[in-house]
């Protein structure tokens, strides 16, 4: 699947978004990607995971986990795709990322992560960290749509998307859009 083509999608979705945002990491962008519109049709989302899964059959995941909110869906399709077992991620009341709802991992399973949109990494590196408390070390990562165009560091654990793009983000105090008083939209799940 070409870029031309994911993007296509994205658009006809309605996920490519321009304005001014605050993403869930807390910095501000002019184009915000909700994935989300993408997964929300079954076909689509299924075609989708399905040549993301490809990428990793030869790591043979048995397990694919996904941060809540964006990872489910997609942890779903993957492991649809891959003949493995999907679970999530979820923050208790105090924010920190946790196995919840029986969910289980052991050393000996290959684990995949599943996220939506990579900004800056942070649910990701949040689900390794929980992944290592448990003996486990993740096969790979993989994403719909990386913003960093691939420049994130998982500790060289493989990360694979179907889109790289290189989108510009900004601390608030540096955000062009703010300078120019552009409303800020807060759509994440952070947010």
């Amino acid at each position: 699947m070409k870029d031309m083509e994911i993007m296509d999608i994205f658009s006809r979705s309605g996920a490519y978004k321009q304005g001014h945002f605050k993403l869930s990491s807390g910095m501000h962008s002019g184009i915000y990607l909700q994935c989300a519109l993408v997964l929300q049709d079954p076909i689509v989302a299924a075609r989708l995971c399905a040549v993301l899964a490809e990428k990793f059959r030869p790591d043979e995941p048995d397990i694919v986990v996904g941060p809540a909110m964006g990872g489910i869906v997609l942890a779903y399709e993957l492991a649809r795709a891959l003949n493995a077992r999907a679970i999530f991620t979820e923050r208790n009341s105090e924010g920190k990322m946790l196995l919840r709802r029986g969910f289980r991992v052991f050393p000996v399973n290959k684990v995949l992560i599943a996220e939506d949109v990579l900004t800056t990494g942070k649910s990701v590196k949040e689900v390794i960290s929980i992944l290592r408390e448990d003996g486990v070390t993740p096969v790979g990562v993989a994403c719909l749509a990386d913003r960093n165009a691939g420049k994130i560091d998982f500790g060289g654990i493989k990360h694979e998307s179907l889109i790289k793009l290189d989108i510009p983000v900004f601390k608030e105090k540096e955000c062009p859009f703010c300078q120019e008083g552009i409303p800020l939209v807060k759509p994440g799940s952070r947010a």
